[in-house]
């Protein structure tokens, strides 16, 4: 029969030959051709973790990213990508040694035993967050329910916990929500206090994260806040801004970072199994912002491409850090993950 590894690799092979005469859900044939330690990837988030979702859905080009340059170092073509190349969790499918996992609403793909991606580019914890506009985190679960359902049915209820207990499920969103009173005309801060527009967002994703829980998942990856304040798309939202960050967006992402660890820490206390480790993504960004050379990089507080005051009107995007990223979530230490565990210690777990 061989080995497992090399098993699933013919099975993967004649799935692909069979492709068009598969139900809707391919499951690779259930337990023969899924090697028992087998973990997928699930990914929930916005634009740092979007494979190309967005280009499936009614939106603007504002919220797009499927034409050039984008797309262009990796992939050679626009991909949805909001990036150059690709993004963290493409990288981090790599190291796991899964496919690049695809967009869940890609009409012509259905092999979720892998994994699969629901991020979406614009997206925030809270629904109010691009309304509209973006895939919001709260149908970003309702997409995994249906998914898990479709599980349940083909695998029964046990053999489907089991499997989406052994995933991995990373998880990048809050950004946009903190984004969206300094690029609109929103009000929300004049009406309650930083500290509690912060409760609110953790408090959704806090919400997803035990629904998810519930479904089976156990393992967890997070990323802290990236320094919002300083990155070039929201320096531009400061007319006449001279290139200092803004000062009110880095504060509510160190509050966010401040209260995420203790909220996870909590869930950890009081859900059976659950683990996560959290990446240090403000201080990897800050780093790279403000010692670019050290890191490989020519520039850190001019975007690669774009246009107008430091590249910061987005038309191409992409922030090239992202396979130094991922490979800090993969493999850090615990000073880097927070946490007990990396991204490759809840894989093998």
């Amino acid at each position: 029969m061989g080995t497992p590894t090399k098993l699933y690799a013919l099975c993967s092979l004649l799935l692909a030959f069979l492709f068009p005469f598969l139900n809707s859900l391919q499951l690779d044939g259930g337990k023969l051709c899924r090697p028992e330690k087998h973990a997928s990837l699930f990914i929930f988030g916005d634009s740092l973790y979007d494979p190309g979702n967005n280009n499936y859905i009614n939106t603007t080009t504002d919220f797009q990213a499927n034409f050039g340059p984008y797309g262009e170092t990796f992939f050679k073509y626009p991909t949805g990508r909001f990036s150059d190349g690709r993004v963290i969790p493409d990288f981090i499918a790599e190291y796991a040694k899964l496919p690049l996992i695809t967009p869940y609403l890609h009409p012509g793909y259905h092999r979720y035993i892998d994994g699969a991606n629901f991020a979406s580019g614009g997206a925030g914890a809270l629904v109010e967050t691009h309304q509209g506009y973006v895939i919001d985190l709260k149908t970003q679960l309702s997409y995994f329910k249906n998914l898990a359902r479709l599980f349940r049915k083909k695998l029964g209820h046990a053999e489907a916990k089991t499997f989406f207990g052994r995933a991995v499920y990373l998880i990048s969103i809050g950004g946009n929500d903190y984004l969206v009173p300094f690029n609109s005309n929103s009000t929300v801060l004049q009406s309650i206090s930083k500290e509690d527009y912060v409760d609110m967002v953790i408090g959704n994703l806090t919400t997803v994260i035990k629904k998810i829980y519930k479904k089976g998942g156990r393992k967890f990856g997070f990323t802290s806040m990236l320094p919002l304040g300083c990155l070039p798309f929201t320096k531009v939202l400061k007319p006449g801004n001279t290139g200092a960050c803004i000062d009110e967006l880095t504060t509510l992402a160190k509050l966010h970072n401040r209260a995420l660890p203790k909220v996870l820490q909590k869930l950890e206390r009081e859900l059976n199994g659950f683990k996560y480790s959290i990446a240090d993504g403000y201080t990897a960004f800050s780093e790279r912002i403000n010692n670019p050379s050290k890191y490989g990089f020519t520039e850190g507080k001019i975007a690669c491409c774009g246009s107008g005051e430091y590249r910061g009107i987005l038309s191409c995007g992409g922030i090239r850090a992202n396979e130094q990223v991922a490979k800090l979530m993969w493999s850090g230490t615990s000073n880097v993950t927070g946490a007990n565990y990396n991204l490759k210690a809840l894989f093998q777990l």
